[in-house]
């Protein structure tokens, strides 16, 4: 294995991290609510909730962040090595998943992890080794 110093970037990838655990726990102290994304969407789904201006406004940021962020400095470029069937295989599954494991990565990985959740515990340990085992299967078995 070989590392990409050109791409590696310790020091912006821990300030993300810093500002996602920030938002998460601003975000829990403020509305008293997870900010599991599945939940959230998964909540304007169930008609009708009176609850539903908090969660269309929190969606709409999680699409407006990275436009404002353009507005400043180049986005990079998006690369899917992946056909549609492929794609809409694994939009199913990982929605099954967050269904079946009530929460997603984070709701489960961020938030639930930083309650010291044993179900978050069990939960992202599940979902890692998910996808450690695609990635070996995709990426250098069947390859």
């Amino acid at each position: 294995m070989t590392i990409d110093w050109t791409n590696f970037t310790p020091l912006a990838s821990a300030a993300g991290g810093a500002l996602i655990g920030l938002a998460a726990a601003l975000f829990v102290l403020f509305n008293g609510r997870i900010a599991g994304i599945s939940g959230i969407l998964g909540g304007l789904l169930q008609w009708p909730r009176g609850d539903s201006a908090w969660r269309v406004a929190f969606l709409l940021g999680l699409v407006a962040a990275p436009l404002a962020y353009g507005m400043f400095a180049p986005l990079p470029a998006v690369r899917v090595e992946a056909g549609t069937a492929t794609l809409v295989a694994a939009g199913l599954l990982v929605g099954v998943g967050t269904r079946y494991g009530a929460g997603c990565t984070s709701g489960h990985g961020v938030c639930g992890l930083s309650r010291m959740s044993p179900r978050s515990l069990v939960a992202t340990g599940a979902f890692m080794a998910a996808g450690f085992a695609t990635v070996l299967i995709v990426r250098h078995l069947i390859e």
